[in-house]
């Protein structure tokens, strides 16, 4: 014995859980058809390209480099970087020619709102004047390289970016100058 089902418009509609229509089930014309599709495979694809490139923070750091007739300063730090992320940065300094007292300073506007968890190799001497943070590591001869190794945090509160300079100076006299911006991603 077979039975036949007859199917209108009504029964063909409560066949479907609620919120879902025919039109749903149609392969010409149901969601996620035609060019909402495409659409969204494109902006995943930007999005995917775009964080690969690094606009979104991580790969290699470039380094900046500013030399003067007394010293050469080159910095490699992230550019970019996401807020509470871990960073490393290198300073390398090469004297071109005597330094009596190599002294590098960062302005204090540059680690605002970061964690300065380790500097190696430490400084002889600490201290903070004309609104800098000063790292005193003593005499370089002509062709004597620093490299200095900064492990730091970005802190929550800071958030789009911060700017300052990162400079070489023998005691008190400016021998490079580096400005420097970094932006802070969510």
């Amino acid at each position: 014995m077979f039975v036949t089902v007859v199917m209108n418009d009504a029964t063909a509609s409560s066949s479907f859980p609620d919120g879902i229509a025919a039109a749903h089930a149609d392969p010409a014309t149901g969601y996620g058809r035609g060019r909402r599709r495409w659409l969204a495979l494109i902006l995943l694809s930007v999005l995917m390209i775009a964080a690969l490139a690094g606009v979104f923070g991580g790969g290699k750091t470039r380094a900046i480099v500013v030399s003067g007739p007394a010293a050469q300063l080159e910095l490699r730090t992230p550019r970019v970087i996401r807020n509470g992320e871990f960073f490393e940065s290198r300073i390398r300094v090469t004297a071109r020619a005597p330094i009596a007292k190599a002294v590098i300073a960062v302005d204090a506007t540059l680690w605002r709102d970061m964690t300065i968890n380790t500097m190696i190799p430490a400084p002889a001497e600490e201290s903070f004047k004309d609104g800098a943070f000063r790292f005193d590591y003593g005499p370089l001869k002509p062709g004597e390289t620093l490299i200095i190794k900064i492990d730091g945090q970005i802190n929550p509160p800071l958030f789009a970016g911060t700017e300052g300079t990162v400079a070489v100076l023998d005691g008190e006299r400016e021998l490079a100058a580096l400005p420097l911006d970094i932006t802070v991603l969510p």
